[in-house]
């Protein structure tokens, strides 16, 4: 406690001494001068340069589009203009003569003989047709009706290619038959219909 003492009071003196005596003159170096500015100026900079807030990039903004109102104006389509070709008149085809022409009583060409023989229980119609001759031009239909198991004998008839049709409303002997063949001499031929086919055959 004594040296604290001791010291201190050293201390005050010393103190007083100093103050009482005449200020000492101090000494100022040009270079040391010019030091201190240049470090006070690089000082202010660097503060003013860290004052400076660091420049961030702002957000993007967005571009606004122009969004087109919905309407409900249908949008106009393109007419076509329509052109017509005008087709050429097609003739008309002629109708065959044959197709519904009667065979005459009496035709042109060279004769034969055509025996049609019903072999069936009920009676049956006969269509024959003739179709046309190539020498005479002559065709045509002829009807006949026979009775159950009947036939008829044709001598009117000419050389050439018959087609037959024979049928009935018969229920229990039926008849829906057809069948043909071609003539090409003046013997007697045959003509045999059953329930479903006509046969044909020669003398």
């Amino acid at each position: 406690m004594k040296q604290l003492n001791s010291l201190l009071s050293f201390l005050l003196m010393a103190v007083f001494v100093s103050a009482c005596g005449a200020p000492a003159t101090p000494t100022v170096n040009a270079v040391d001068v010019q030091n201190t500015a240049m470090a006070a100026a690089l000082t202010l900079v660097a503060q003013t340069q860290a004052a400076i807030p660091t420049a961030t990039p702002l957000p993007p903004t967005e571009t606004p589009t122009a969004t087109l109102a919905p309407t409900d104006t249908p949008l106009a389509l393109p007419t076509l203009a329509a052109t017509f070709t005008p087709i050429a008149q097609v003739p008309q085809t002629t109708v065959d003569p044959c197709a519904t022409r009667v065979l005459a009583a009496s035709p042109k060409g060279r004769e034969t003989i055509i025996n049609i023989v019903n072999t069936v229980r009920a009676q049956v119609t006969v269509s024959l047709y003739l179709n046309e001759t190539a020498s005479w031009g002559e065709c045509g239909y002829r009807s006949y009706i026979l009775g159950p198991h009947d036939n008829v004998v044709i001598t009117d008839l000419v050389q050439g290619c018959y087609n037959l049709w024979a049928f009935n409303s018969d229920a229990k002997n039926l008849v829906n038959a057809s069948g043909g063949g071609c003539i090409n001499n003046p013997d007697k031929w045959t003509f045999e219909i059953s329930l479903d086919k006509i046969k044909f055959s020669g003398p």
